[in-house]
């Protein structure tokens, strides 16, 4: 009986060790790879930091859109504001000319080659440049013929100008009146 007693528990215990073992290796693997009600979860935590994320994009790019529409108003409706600052010095010299007690010719003629002076500072101050074509050619987009007359010079040649034209930065504000040169009959 002896021989017997040896060999049950010998082969019981391997039998529950085997067991043991599966089980132990089902429990690790239970750990490693998540429950499906665990892989929900986490993959509507993570659609949640998804949508979080995409509500705050959203309102940045619209609180953005919104201060450029802004900047747009402002820069529009201040957009003379360097300018009228320089024309304000001009005025100025207008009004204490205008305020002389004792005015002399002389004195009024400095007091407006000043002013005409501080005048053509702020035009070249902010781009405005005079367009003065005596003795060029002719070019419609700057200049606007007033007449013809016949002259000696080249033909469409302006032989004079009437009226001074402007060009703020690239673009004609005023085109030039002139008169233009065409050949004798």
């Amino acid at each position: 009986m002896q021989a017997s007693d040896t060999q049950n528990p010998t082969p019981d215990t391997g039998d529950q060790t085997a067991s043991d073992a599966s089980t132990n290796a089902h429990a690790a693997s239970a750990d490693v790879t998540p429950s499906l009600e665990e892989a929900i979860r986490q993959a509507e935590l993570k659609a949640s930091e998804h949508h979080d994320a995409w509500l705050r994009a959203k309102a940045e790019t619209e609180n953005v859109r919104r201060r450029a529409q802004e900047d747009i108003a402002k820069a529009s409706r201040y957009a003379v504001d360097k300018f009228a600052g320089e024309l304000l010095a001009v005025r100025d010299s207008l009004e204490a000319a205008l305020s002389s007690e004792t005015p002399s010719i002389e004195t009024m003629k400095e007091g407006c080659e000043l002013t005409l002076k501080q005048l053509i500072s702020a035009f070249e101050k902010n781009g405005l440049n005079d367009i003065n074509p005596q003795g060029q050619k002719f070019d419609p987009h700057r200049h606007q013929a007033i007449s013809m007359v016949e002259s000696d010079a080249e033909p469409n040649t302006v032989i004079s100008v009437l009226q001074k034209g402007y060009l703020l930065g690239d673009r004609v504000l005023r085109p030039a009146l002139v008169v233009v040169a065409r050949a004798k009959a």
